[in-house]
């Protein structure tokens, strides 16, 4: 692996894009319909939801990550602050920084859109990232619950 570029999705990236966030929901035994795969993609690109967002980590211009973010109001703070959504390296480039990278481009957009927190969840499980996580980042005492 050389060149790292880490930049926006475009339109001519959904299939790498789909290639990779499938991976992705398949590590978390996890899938989505194609109205879901169609819609957020639509979404990540529009101008119409700007508080949704995406990245492509590129190795010699070949698409080996992604993240996703989403801005949302906080009723604790007068600033929106960003929630990590999804973040995917390719297992073949695991380890050599893609996915710090593409933390630390969510870091610089958030920091360029005023919000002064990113937070994420991960599984207790992915031990892989977590080396990673509490390198770049805090771990917090919450539990999460869902309906």
């Amino acid at each position: 692996m050389s060149e790292i570029t880490i930049r926006f999705l475009r339109p001519g990236d959904e299939a790498a894009w789909r290639a990779l966030w499938t991976a992705y929901l398949e590590f978390y035994e996890s899938s989505v319909t194609e109205e879901v795969y169609a819609t957020t993609f639509a979404r990540l690109l529009s101008d119409a939801h700007p508080r949704q967002n995406g990245f492509l980590a590129l190795s010699d211009g070949e698409a080996m990550g992604l993240v996703h973010y989403i801005y949302h109001p906080h009723n604790w703070r007068i600033e929106d602050v960003c929630y990590l959504q999804d973040l995917y390296t390719d297992p073949q480039v695991r380890g050599m920084g893609l996915g710090r990278k593409l933390i630390e481009a969510v870091y610089r957009a958030a920091d360029e859109a005023g919000c002064p927190s990113v937070y994420w969840l991960t599984q207790e499980f992915n031990a892989e990232a977590r080396r990673l996580y509490d390198r770049i980042a805090t771990v917090t005492p919450f539990i999460k619950y869902s309906r």
